[in-house]
């Protein structure tokens, strides 16, 4: 009878490696994300190389994420320099290899903290999207005005002037609101996510509702008094508040 080693007797009936089934759910995962990455604004590549590298949980070198990917040596780079230029990962250095002599190489890891890269994409995105299009907007609205100058009777000019005075609006608004988002800490953002996701969609409606029959004065005098007070003040001022109200309301 032929001698079989213990090594060869556990190769021949253990489950497939759970590491090799790991990769193929990373992978398939990073051509998922790739795919939504258009809908984000970013390219396929640089979403694959974040959500792998995110799965990986740990700090890989180019040359890994590219054998990985699938990826050109060139194709691997840019991926990772703009990855990088979007907040979504990070340089480090390589983790020692047992054998290998020299100073350590570069390495990338995806920034851990979730709240921390969506800040960065949002910041990103609004340098890259929002800004340039209220510039575009303001410097049409300066021609249409310019234009109806020499042509103050042209209806359609007029008409074009109001939309884009009232776009611009709009689109500013739009624009601050996502820049306060990116100015929140990590930690503040997640709060007050986590708390907006704590209170029920009839609350928040009711809420929107009640102050869109306030006038502007009183909500925006309301708020500016709030934003003053210390913490403990906001505290004692909110609890009396909420008594206040809920006796109303019997």
């Amino acid at each position: 009878m032929p001698h079989v080693t213990t090594a060869a007797r556990a190769t021949d009936h253990e489950p497939p490696a759970v590491t090799s089934i790991t990769e193929e759910i990373r992978l398939r995962l990073a051509d998922a994300w790739g795919e939504m990455g258009a809908a984000w604004g970013v390219a396929p590549a640089i979403a694959r190389v974040h959500a792998y590298l995110m799965t990986s949980q740990g700090p890989l070198t180019e040359r890994e994420v590219r054998e990985a990917l699938n990826l050109s040596h060139r194709a691997a780079s840019l991926a990772l320099a703009e990855a990088e230029a979007w907040g979504l990962v990070e340089r480090v250095a390589e983790p020692r290899r047992v054998g290998r002599r020299g100073p350590a190489g570069t390495a990338y890891m995806a920034i851990g903290d979730h709240w921390r890269w969506f800040g960065r994409v949002v910041a990103e995105r609004k340098v890259r999207e929002g800004d340039p299009i209220i510039l575009v907007l303001e410097r049409t609205l300066l021609e249409a005005t310019a234009a109806i100058a020499t042509h103050p009777g042209d209806p359609e000019l007029l008409r074009l002037r109001d939309w884009l005075s009232t776009f611009l609006v709009f689109v500013r608004l739009f624009d601050r609101a996502v820049g306060l988002v990116s100015r929140l800490e990590p930690t503040e953002l997640e709060r007050a996510l986590r708390l907006l996701g704590e209170v029920p969609d009839d609350t928040i409606l009711r809420l929107v509702k009640l102050l869109d029959g306030l006038p502007d004065d009183d909500v925006l005098g309301l708020v500016e008094a709030l934003s003053r007070l210390s913490p403990s003040s906001a505290r004692r001022a909110t609890t009396l508040m909420s008594g206040v109200v809920r006796t109303l309301v019997r």
